[in-house]
């Protein structure tokens, strides 16, 4: 059990990234704009709501936010090509919608409406997979 947690880096170069762009809406509006090739109107709500730092320590995300809210948008800023990226988002998304979630909500009979996630990852490496 050891050797697997020496093997998992739970914090990557996420820092600066997060620090830029993750808790000032107009910045993340523009950068969701430069992405999609998108405009966003100007009245459109955007919610920052990452991982907090001391509960999700091994998966924290670098940036995720609502936009209009409707959609969640998770940006994971990586150096390297991770082929297990669709579990780490797997595990985002799922805090991420706990974290919403109203306590015993989700036991009840009722459908709960959760926003759509959309997942970008951004590479800074030009690296083949």
């Amino acid at each position: 059990m050891e050797d697997k947690k020496k093997q998992e880096k739970p914090k990557y170069k996420d820092t600066v990234f997060r620090a830029l762009f993750g808790y000032d809406p107009a910045l993340l509006k523009e950068l969701y704009e430069a992405i999609e090739g998108v405009k966003i109107s100007p009245d459109t709500e955007i919610i920052p709501n990452m991982l907090d730092d001391v509960l999700y320590r091994d998966r924290l995300n670098d940036i995720s936010f609502l936009l209009g809210g409707k959609l969640v948008v998770l940006v994971e800023h990586q150096s390297t090509i991770n082929y297990n990226m669709p579990l780490r988002l797997l595990k985002y998304i799922a805090d991420l919608y706990d974290g919403m979630l109203v306590n015993g909500q989700r036991y009840r009979q009722d459908l709960i409406s959760l926003p759509w996630p959309e997942f970008v990852i951004l590479y800074v490496r030009h690296e083949v997979a």
